[in-house]
């Protein structure tokens, strides 16, 4: 058994990977860490285990194998570092850190103290995803030249109960989060991009404020290439009907999902010659979510390494994102400090 502490509830997100944790045969929830100490207390109280107010405390106990690190993003490089020297196997909500040059310390902890980390990337597991790139490796469009994702929510916008939107206040924090929409939803689509089209050589961003908060809650990024070709990132937290949406298009061919069934549709040479639209109604099963792999690579000693990669890029792209929504001007990636 592998015994998981919760470290933060901060994240919306917190209250999932505490299910999963509870529901999967192979953990058990064994305490809690919170910077929130009321907020702590009350989930220990919830869980029936020990809170500790003290961090290093509580990864100095030898009962404690693994962390769920849901704190906020401003604190992930002190967490993290901290857990993996303390010898502590690592479930991080995304992103590792909010700099390249903070991940890559994080990273370097990891390795020297050989302990496990997976970062929650769930789309990369979702059976659309794996449709895609199997369409991508049979040469279905030919060379791409442009990929879009959106994903975007209302969680912004004023309603009966709130009047800042039903997202936690503290969502619109820029110095906890390190951005907005584009560093919270944003990170799916921005992680999906660079799946299909790999990594650029520069990013330009362009962030709204449309309900004048000091975080971005409307967000477009671009991704630039070598080969010419284009993706293209979109995110918010301002739109009640937007559906997840993707498109690749190349020089053989397009597709399109979510446009706004949750259908994937192609036209391609390689399909009737790209006579007509055809619609692939039988996706593949999704593949275990980040949770279920951390899990398996704790009991069979073995590495998360696309996954970290994956997680290692966002982090770059993202920092490369702020900046130049910041600064006003494309970020080139080999500018950005390691």
């Amino acid at each position: 058994m592998i015994r998981v502490a919760m470290v933060s509830f901060w994240h919306v997100h917190a209250n999932d990977y505490k299910r999963q944790a509870q529901q999967h045969p192979s953990t058990q929830i064994v305490a809690v860490w919170d910077e929130d100490v009321q907020r702590g207390r009350r989930w220990a109280t919830e869980l029936s285990v020990p809170f500790y107010e003290n961090l290093n405390e509580l990864l100095s106990q030898p009962d404690i194998d693994a962390i769920i690190v849901d704190t906020p993003t401003s604190m992930h490089h002190e967490v993290l570092l901290a857990a993996a020297r303390a010898g502590k196997h690592i479930f991080t909500e995304k992103v590792i850190a909010p700099t390249l040059h903070e991940c890559n310390a994080i990273i370097k902890a990891v390795e020297e103290a050989s302990v496990k980390l997976t970062v929650s990337l769930p789309r990369l597991s979702a059976g659309y995803t794996q449709a895609i790139q199997s369409l991508i490796q049979l040469n279905a469009f030919g060379q791409l030249t442009l990929a879009r994702v959106r994903l975007s929510h209302n969680g912004a916008l004023p309603n009966e109960r709130s009047p800042l939107g039903w997202l936690p206040e503290h969502f619109f924090n820029k110095e906890l989060c390190g951005g907005g929409a584009m560093i919270d939803l944003g990170c799916h689509p921005m992680y999906l991009t660079r799946l299909f089209l790999g990594m650029p050589e520069s990013v330009s961003a362009n962030y709204g404020y449309v309900t004048g908060k000091e975080v971005e809650d409307n967000a477009l990024v671009s991704l630039h290439y070598a080969n010419g070709a284009i993706g293209v990132v979109e995110a918010g937290f301002v739109n009640p009907y937007s559906p997840f949406t993707i498109e690749l298009h190349g020089t053989e061919g397009s597709l399109l999902f979510g446009t706004p069934e949750e259908q994937l549709q192609i036209r391609s040479r390689l399909f009737a010659e790209g006579q007509q639209w055809n619609t692939i109604t039988d996706l593949p099963e999704d593949t275990p979510l980040p949770f279920q792999q951390w899990v398996k690579h704790i009991e069979e000693d073995t590495l998360a390494s696309e996954n970290i990669q994956a997680a290692i890029d966002l982090t770059t792209l993202m920092e490369a994102a702020n900046r130049s929504a910041q600064e006003g001007h494309a970020i080139k990636i080999s500018e950005l400090t390691h």
